[in-house]
């Protein structure tokens, strides 16, 4: 099987124990995460070769990331360790009718100070078969912007497939361009798009008719959003849209479609009652999508794949999507009972 490449800045992660309010105890939880990482962990996890490459600082804490990356089995051969310091990310959990917080600090970090020509693409991308990357690196810093057009570029000049999250931050696009400026430099590169409705209307400008508050998702509109988004990248292979129902933050129905110039396909939905940490879902979604597409043959299969793969990873606390290819294929069969296995 060929490498899968993933690229992106990977994150501290702090959080308050359990639900509660941020310092509500004089505690955090300390761990690591980041878009991209999440990505390669996940496919590692289903027995997919993966690297992660990213810029870290040359310090113990740094050290501590990388090779927890490898005790999952993730390939860092390619980090670059660079002047700058880790980024960090709070997360506060949301419960019932409160939402979860997310807090950035992560300016001067090593990957924000990142610029074109500090990677060597023709090397890492040596024997490798798909580049993942998200719009999270452009939304960073300037540099770290040219430094992901960079990357795609010379992923498609070695002939791989690219595979892009939107993933719009808000909070993150400060730097001066917007993401419509940048993103769709990065989406002329690239074969498969993942998104929600709102990364699309966003990052690409395209509008969408679709209404995830009004109780019953229409299909219709996110048919005619994909294909709005087809017709005006003639290079992509296929739109993936995650559709996420927000009842509250402890209550989502977990579903996605994919356009693919052909057939527009809709999975199945999750009804999830009782969410334990939705950070890195999505994802979740991107790996699952990129495990399919590597080894299923079938669109419709590669979709449920994905979504089962990331409905699995709600249970799970953390950035990080630990969940075997023996899990989703059972959740797959049974509908996910939640029977104990004895």
């Amino acid at each position: 099987m060929k490498k899968v490449i993933t690229f992106g800045e990977i994150l501290l992660r702090l959080a308050p124990p359990g639900f509660e309010r941020f310092l509500q105890s004089p505690q955090l939880a300390a761990t690591f995460g980041g878009g991209e990482a999440n990505v390669a962990v996940a496919l590692a996890s289903l027995g997919q070769p993966a690297a992660f490459v990213t810029a870290l600082p040359a310090n113990p804490l740094a050290d501590a990331c990388v090779a927890q990356l490898r005790s999952f089995g993730v390939d860092t051969a390619d980090v670059v360790r660079a002047a700058g310091r880790m980024g960090i990310y709070f997360v506060e959990h949301g419960a019932s009718q409160r939402p979860s917080k997310v807090v950035y600090d992560r300016a001067g970090s090593s990957m924000t100070l990142a610029k074109p020509g500090d990677f060597d693409w023709a090397a890492i991308f040596n024997g490798a078969g798909l580049f993942h990357i998200t719009g999270i690196t452009p939304a960073i810093s300037e540099s770290a912007a040219a430094l992901a057009v960079e990357s795609v570029r010379a992923a498609k000049a070695a002939e791989l497939i690219v595979t892009c999250d939107l993933n719009y931050r808000k909070n993150l696009w400060k730097w001066g361009k917007p993401a419509s400026v940048v993103m769709p430099e990065i989406v002329r590169s690239t074969d498969f798009v993942i998104a929600n409705e709102e990364d699309i209307q966003t990052t690409l400008g395209i509008e969408s008719g679709a209404n995830v508050h009004a109780g019953q998702l229409d299909h219709a509109a996110y048919k005619e959003l994909t294909q709005r988004v087809l017709d005006a990248y003639p290079n992509l292979k296929a739109v993936l849209v995650t559709l996420r129902e927000s009842h509250s933050a402890s209550h989502n129905g977990w579903s996605a479609c994919v356009n693919n110039r052909d057939e527009f396909l809709v999975s199945r939905k999750y009804d999830i009652t009782h969410i334990v940490d939705r950070v890195g879902s999505g994802d979740s979604f991107a790996a699952g999508w990129i495990w399919a597409w590597l080894n299923l043959s079938r669109f419709d299969d590669g979709l449920e794949f994905a979504v089962a793969l990331s409905c699995l990873k709600h249970s799970i606390p953390g950035d990080y999507c630990r969940v075997t290819l023996e899990e989703v294929r059972a959740l797959l069969k049974d509908g996910g009972s939640g029977r104990v296995q004895r």
